[in-house]
């Protein structure tokens, strides 16, 4: 198995982005890996180890740059090169922390979509106040505008990536609405509804997005707009309430006495809680793994990145969706609706 990493991309790259394939490296021998970014920055981390190749370049894409122009016109972006190696065949999947939107534009314009899918979804693996169990979102971005049919896809995707990369057997998938009963929500969610309770899956119907931390659902299906809100309120919720418990607990003597004893407790709540340890976002219906790790990533969150990536291909993921979507009649779907 080869891996291409986007050693530019990210708040911390290329440092932790390389040491993060480090760590990677060490734990699986058998990957080789594609460094692409600036070799005088990352020969000093990797030196001759023989699980590394680093392809030189020193253009980057930035995370205010316009997705489409970026990738149009910065054509040895560590991102678009990365990209390529997976296009022509060097590798088996991607990884990079860098600007999203670019790296889905990048993605469609060189992996290319599964026959049968018509927009790709963003798929990041969220927390939930059960240990080590997680809840994957799809979509968290990338498809505002969706209609009942994509949603569809998401569910099927999302359901085999959390049989076969999570391991849970008969994943739970919930359509996120306004309320639990059947007939809630817009016509989005009405004729989404109706398509889930048909599909190849363990659909358990409408969730609420109060039932999310609670871990309702295994898979949780919406449009990107409403995806992106969730992520978004979640992640800033949690920052707020970390911040809020370390003004209170250390205001005075006394409660720095308690912060103190209470520490060992507020450390495992806050890994419990980590993103990374679930990895990156995976972009669904593109047909090889790409894996969009957290802006912010550390060395600990790329490795996590990789294992994931490993699994993906592993487990023949992209090949799966692709059968099982070739099981079902799209065609006679949108004509259902209309299109």
């Amino acid at each position: 198995m080869k891996l291409a990493i986007d050693a530019m991309g990210g708040d911390h790259a290329p440092d932790e982005i390389v040491k993060g394939a480090m760590l990677a490296a060490n734990e699986y021998p058998e990957i080789q890996f594609i460094l692409v970014g600036d070799e005088n920055k990352i020969k000093p981390i990797v030196g001759d180890h023989p699980q590394f190749e680093i392809l030189h370049t020193i253009e980057k894409i930035e995370g205010t740059d316009s997705p489409v122009k970026a990738v149009r016109k910065k054509k040895q972006a560590s991102m678009v090169l990365a990209i390529n190696e997976v296009k022509e065949g060097h590798a088996d999947a991607v990884i990079s922390a860098g600007n999203t939107g670019a790296l889905m534009t990048a993605g469609l314009f060189g992996v290319g979509r599964i026959k049968g899918i018509d927009r790709p979804g963003l798929a990041p693996t969220l927390p939930t106040l059960k240990e080590s169990k997680g809840f994957l979102l799809v979509d968290a971005g990338s498809n505002m505008d969706a209609k009942p049919e994509h949603l569809l896809q998401y569910a099927i995707m999302g359901s085999i990536y959390s049989e076969k990369v999570l391991n849970i057997t008969s994943p739970r998938v919930g359509l996120l609405n306004v309320g639990e009963e059947p007939g809630k929500g817009n016509e989005l969610c009405k004729q989404t509804y109706k398509l889930l309770q048909e599909a190849p899956i363990h659909f358990i119907g409408n969730v609420e997005s109060r039932e999310l931390l609670e871990g309702i659902a295994d898979v949780v299906v919406c449009d990107g707009f409403s995806g992106n809100l969730v992520l978004k309120t979640m992640e800033g919720t949690g920052m707020s309430l970390f911040s809020l418990l370390k003004e209170k607990l250390t205001g005075s003597l006394l409660t720095k006495v308690i912060a103190g004893l209470l520490y060992p407790k507020f450390r495992g709540i806050k890994k419990q809680m980590d993103y990374s340890t679930y990895g990156g976002a995976c972009l669904f219906g593109l047909r090889a793994p790409v894996i969009k790790a957290h802006g912010s990533s550390n060395a600990s969150a790329i490795q996590s990145s990789i294992r994931q990536a490993k699994l993906f291909v592993d487990k023949n993921v992209v090949e799966m969706i692709e059968k099982k979507v070739q099981e079902i009649d799209m065609k006679s779907i949108k004509e259902d609706n209309g299109e």
